[in-house]
């Protein structure tokens, strides 16, 4: 296993920058966040552009990689998480020839993972999800196959706000759903699994890397508190709204000592992508960083 995290925090900070930090930290791996260089994205942690993959030619792919490599870093992925269901199809068609952009830009950089969400009709059923996807994710699919590159689905069902209810943006959240996944894609789509969202789901996450842990293409290390007071007020068909609150690794209600010892018993020896979305530790690059720190002290003994 190699620990490191997202640059998604790190929106006005150049990626070397980002970089040199993370290395200097004892971390030897990251993820770089892809999304286009002029989106204007305002949702939280989204929108960062620390590779324009627009254009990216085969010598700017491989100094990207050298330079990482130069820092002691090895590129886990690629991370650009849109919606390519959305329903307006001109917005859904934007964001699925960027994701596309982001593959073929992997290729060149020989990164095996890209990292992104399926995508979701928040009107809609999962399984009217389903069906749309099935229409739309080919195509991406076999952009992934032409580039020798994997596609690893976070699990998130991005339901934290009223504009996302009731059924979220990103239908990949539950085991039923990545069965049918791997059984209408193939081995080309995984998970970029994130244990957290499962915690206020009500899924057992011992069981789900039990069952789905050979098809870990990437980790991303997040934890999860419960507010109770919240839960209370809203209760669970708010679908999480007022009672999830993201936090470090170690700072929430996810077991890591049980977790990993589920991953290693699976024998899941990739990477554990810190992702930073605690608002207690952010504002500034130091509180960012210091909360970066601390979720590294948190994972660094499971990880060797």
């Amino acid at each position: 296993m190699k620990l490191g995290l997202l640059t998604a925090p790190f929106p006005e900070t150049p990626l070397e920058d980002v970089a040199d930090w993370t290395a200097a930290n004892g971390f030897t791996t990251i993820e770089i966040a892809c999304w286009p260089a002029t989106s204007g994205d305002t949702r939280r942690y989204a929108g960062t552009s620390h590779i324009d993959v627009d254009g990216i030619s085969n010598d700017q792919a491989s100094g990207i990689v050298d330079s990482m490599s130069q820092k002691g870093l090895e590129i886990s992925g690629l991370g650009y998480y849109p919606n390519p269901l959305h329903p307006d199809p001109d917005h859904s068609r934007r964001v699925i020839d960027h994701l596309k952009k982001v593959i073929v830009a992997a290729g060149k950089m020989n990164v095996p993972v890209v990292n992104t969400f399926m995508g979701a009709d928040a009107a809609k059923s999962q399984d009217e999800n389903w069906e749309t996807a099935t229409e739309v994710w080919p195509e991406i699919i076999g952009c992934a196959e032409d580039n020798g590159v994997k596609i690893a689905i976070e699990n998130c069902p991005m339901i934290f706000s009223r504009d996302e209810w009731p059924s979220g943006h990103n239908l990949a959240y539950n085991p039923k759903i990545w069965r049918r996944m791997f059984e209408e894609f193939g081995e080309t789509l995984g998970l970029n699994f994130d244990p957290s969202h499962l915690v206020w789901l009500m899924i057992d996450i011992e069981s789900t890397i039990m069952e789905f842990g050979e098809r870990f293409y990437h980790f991303q290390a997040k934890d999860v508190m419960i507010d109770v007071e919240g839960l209370y007020e809203n209760g669970t068909l708010s679908s999480g709204i007022g009672w999830q609150v993201p936090r470090l690794p170690g700072l929430g209600d996810v077991d890591w000592a049980r977790l990993f010892s589920a991953l290693w018993r699976v024998g899941y020896d990739g990477p554990i992508i810190i992702e930073h979305e605690d608002r207690r530790f952010e504002g500034t690059d130091e509180l960012i960083k210091r909360g970066f720190l601390l979720a590294r002290n948190v994972l660094a003994p499971y990880v060797v």
